[in-house]
């Protein structure tokens, strides 16, 4: 027997209304002369179906392209193509899938030669132009499939349904899917200037810097200092939603920046191994940087010319207990490691009260 009230049920059932509205798709089917033509049009036309920045470029590798256009030649079932209307004028991004349109791209436009191919073999070696004229017109007949997202999904709504799809290969970080689906937002603009600044490669890992987790982290610091208590489950979402609401309201740049130097200086002078375990260690986990990083900014909130009666906190049970990755989005262990290291700064929680 269910223990979940009706009260909870109810809830549950408002909340997939309204946040599926915003994934909601219509299905259709273009020719592939259609598709090419709006991917690739002349040059006096407007493309009307894009890749955008934050997708890789083809890294589909020779045989892999052949096996798709053999698929297409065939007839087998592919999956479709996900895009989104991005404005008014019916432009179409798409979020997965460019590298099956980049592919026929290649191909109509005889730049790919077929190789490796076991079914067809006598495809091998050719391209779309050594085609009769009437195969060439049959396969730009052939109909993909296109999930078209209605004008309700927003930018972060985008990004997390690419980011759900894209499963295959090496997935981008959200730090690099943030970099292209954010590329006009003045907000995200300044996290990634932040995470540049020469006081954050003192104290953020280079190993770490080039896959860009400084952005992903400075990102967090910002967002959590001012809602960390909203925080919910949906970590990547819960971002993109802080940098979609920030585009529509001011922030002042001179005062985040303050938080954040002021935040790195304490840092430096008074952790022994900064935001890592020991001097030694090569990465940075998460949940401890967001304890310390949160956690610290709080405290000088509180207290701007803070010095700590102790230090010996970072060496406590009850931190390690607190910054472990188990559960790490709980929204409650978010709240708890970032107010721990804030009281014990404050000397809120004695020395003596800890377990060494």
């Amino acid at each position: 027997m269910s223990t979940i009230t009706e009260e909870k049920k109810a809830l549950i059932e408002s909340e997939i209304i309204k946040l599926s509205k915003q994934y909601n798709y219509n299905r259709q089917d273009f020719p592939i002369e259609l598709v090419m033509r709006k991917y690739s049009p002349k040059k006096e036309e407007e493309q009307t179906l894009f890749v955008p920045e934050y997708q890789r470029a083809l890294v589909w590798k020779l045989e892999m392209q052949s096996k798709f256009i053999e698929s297409l030649f065939l007839g087998v079932p592919i999956p479709p193509i996900f895009v989104s209307v991005i404005d008014a004028d019916g432009r179409l991004e798409i979020i997965d899938g460019s590298q099956r349109i980049r592919t026929i791209n290649k191909f109509v436009s005889s730049t790919l030669k077929l190789k490796g191919l076991e079914n067809l073999e006598s495809l091998n070696n050719i391209k779309f132009s050594d085609l009769s004229i009437s195969r060439q017109r049959k396969f730009n007949l052939i109909n993909i499939r296109f999930n078209v997202i209605t004008e309700e999904a927003d930018l972060a709504v985008r990004a997390d349904i690419f980011d759900r799809l894209n499963s295959t290969g090496e997935k981008l970080t959200p730090s690099q899917i943030r970099k292209g689906a954010f590329t006009n937002s003045e907000f995200y603009q300044f996290i990634l200037d932040m995470s540049e600044i020469p006081e954050s490669f003192k104290v953020l890992p280079r190993k770490k810097l080039i896959a860009g987790e400084a952005a992903e982290l400075t990102l967090r610091f910002f967002v959590y200092s001012d809602v960390y208590k909203e925080h919910k489950h949906a970590v990547a979402m819960f971002l993109n939603r802080y940098i979609q609401n920030k585009q529509d309201t001011s922030f002042n740049k001179e005062l985040l920046k303050t938080s954040f130097l002021n935040m790195l200086a304490f840092i430096k002078k008074y952790y022994p191994s900064g935001f890592n375990k020991t001097l030694t260690s090569k990465a940075i986990p998460r949940v401890r940087f967001e304890a310390i990083a949160v956690g610290t900014h709080l405290a000088l909130e509180e207290e701007p010319n803070l010095v700590p009666e102790y230090m010996d906190w970072l060496n406590s049970k009850e931190f390690k207990k607190e910054t472990t990755s188990d559960a790490s989005n709980n929204q409650g262990k978010l709240a708890r490691r970032i107010e721990f290291v804030r009281d014990c700064l404050l000397n809120k929680i004695k020395k003596n009260d800890l377990n060494y």
